[in-house]
């Protein structure tokens, strides 16, 4: 060869992209050593007590019960033909109100004395009205399918009105 010698010895020693190299792998270690560190008597059979999750019910019982209670089973009631749209019911909490007709808005209501702002829910697909938050100390008037009592309780405090739609 006319490159050096250590060069030659070492391209020898690199392999494929993402491969480890043979001489780094432990199992280099274990020739000569009959058993290659399993053991003589338990042997290092393929799936010994089964695949994967394999007798969660019977011989792995006691340790689907231990550590993946009520991993079997069934638990409530059927509902056949269910139509998520009988369930919509999208919801808002009164901290979050003003921010869908935004802070300018509610600044000139605020200045102009006697005027309350009406916030329709729905022309934002909400339904709900919930009572989670502060509301600003300024009436306001809002419209929607469903209030929560809190909701309505704090809207009325601050001298505004809730009104119930279809």
């Amino acid at each position: 060869h006319s490159l050096p010698l250590f060069v030659v010895a070492h391209a020898a020693r690199q392999t494929a992209k993402g491969k480890m190299p043979t001489h780094a792998h432990k199992n280099r270690k274990k020739r000569g050593h009959v058993s290659a560190g399993h053991g003589r008597i338990g042997k290092h059979r393929k799936h010994p007590s089964g695949r994967g999750n394999a007798g969660g019910q019977h011989h792995h019982r006691i340790m689907m019960d231990k550590y993946h209670p009520g991993y079997f089973g069934k638990v409530g009631m059927r509902h056949f033909h269910k139509q998520k749209n009988h369930y919509h019911c999208p919801i808002i909490n009164l901290d979050k109100l003003w921010t869908l007709v935004g802070e300018e808005v509610r600044l000139e209501c605020a200045a102009a004395t006697g005027k309350a702002p009406v916030i329709d829910l729905t022309d934002f697909g909400i339904f709900k009205m919930l009572g989670k938050g502060q509301l600003p100390k300024q009436p306001v008037v809002v419209k929607a399918r469903f209030f929560s009592k809190l909701a309505e309780k704090k809207i009325k405090e601050v001298g505004g009105a809730c009104i119930l739609t279809a």
